[in-house]
């Protein structure tokens, strides 16, 4: 029988033998759309994780396409390290326009496939909008300025931001990812995760990692601790019913705030985003209990006057 560790044990391991960083896989968007695709029979948004499991696909086939992209340089590497930052900071470092172009490869990858008419008219618009309102898009989804995001759009901004960070990311070297960053945000490209996952099997056994919502990279989170304000004191976890049991909201009364967590011992074909995404119930439960999420879902945006 699996034993499970407590926090204090956890707490004490040696850390020295535990993977801080975690990279995304070259699939992870065919991964996550077939996983997308597993999660969509009967759930409540059936055709829209059908739609994002498209997109998804989309991503990948661009993802695999050639591109030139900038990398990091070694002056700013060592900075990020001395001053205890992420490598990057999506949300104000300056976007090569490749990302616009990666945009147009996905509106084109998703013109090619059997959509509705709303999806069609909403990737016209994208196609047609100028350079410079895509940029201000851009930087309003990476900050969350609720108020300048166009919901409808941002999803596939979104998914063209998460090709772009995803590929520099994938470029760097291990090494020069910074040993100290700042609790909850990625110590690569310096955005929030989407959601944590309790890991199975090998070194990482029960150990947390948290997924970075753009990246996708997956850093290691002591558990037990509020993701959002590190609070360790007034931790709580709901789920639903007849939910999945590998699927929990992790709350933190200190900040009103909470994440999903994934134990993937009760289900290992668990995604970070895909799972996230499907368990939307989840999601109104804990509104109802007045919390909030501590980001939005990178595929599911509220328009600004949204109750």
């Amino acid at each position: 029988m699996q034993r499970i560790l407590t926090r204090g044990e956890i707490e004490t391991l040696d850390r020295t033998r535990i993977v801080r960083v975690i990279p995304a896989a070259p699939d992870t968007f065919s991964i996550r759309a077939q996983r997308l695709r597993q999660l969509a029979p009967d759930n409540p948004i059936q055709d829209y994780l059908l739609l994002i499991a498209q997109l998804a696909d989309a991503q990948q086939k661009v993802s695999e396409q050639s591109w030139s992209l900038p990398l990091v340089d070694e002056v700013q590497a060592a900075q990020a390290q001395s001053h205890g930052m992420s490598l990057f900071s999506a949300a104000n470092a300056p976007r090569d326009t490749v990302w616009q172009h990666m945009l147009t490869a996905l509106i084109e990858q998703l013109q090619q496939q059997e959509l509705p008419e709303p999806v069609r008219h909403i990737l016209q618009e994208l196609a047609d909008t100028a350079p410079e309102a895509l940029e201000q898009q851009a930087s309003a989804l990476l900050n969350q300025q609720a108020e300048h995001i166009n919901a409808a759009q941002a999803p596939f901004i979104m998914a063209a931001l998460q090709l772009y960070w995803s590929l520099r990311v994938k470029a760097i070297d291990p090494m020069q990812v910074p040993a100290v960053t700042p609790f909850g945000l990625c110590p690569c490209c310096g955005s929030q995760p989407v959601s944590s996952s309790v890991q199975v099997g090998g070194p990482k056994e029960q150990i947390r990692y948290a997924t970075c919502s753009l990246c996708a990279t997956q850093w290691h989170i002591v558990r037990v601790v509020c993701t959002h304000c590190e609070d360790t004191k007034t931790i709580a976890y709901h789920s639903l019913d007849e939910g999945n049991p590998a699927i929990k909201a992790e709350s933190c009364d200190h900040c009103q705030h909470y994440r999903k967590i994934f134990y993937l011992d009760k289900d290992p074909h668990a995604d970070a985003f895909a799972d996230d995404l499907a368990s939307l119930p989840l999601d109104i439960l804990m509104g109802e209990a007045r919390f909030y999420r501590a980001n939005n879902s990178p595929y599911l945006w509220q328009p600004a006057d949204a109750s």
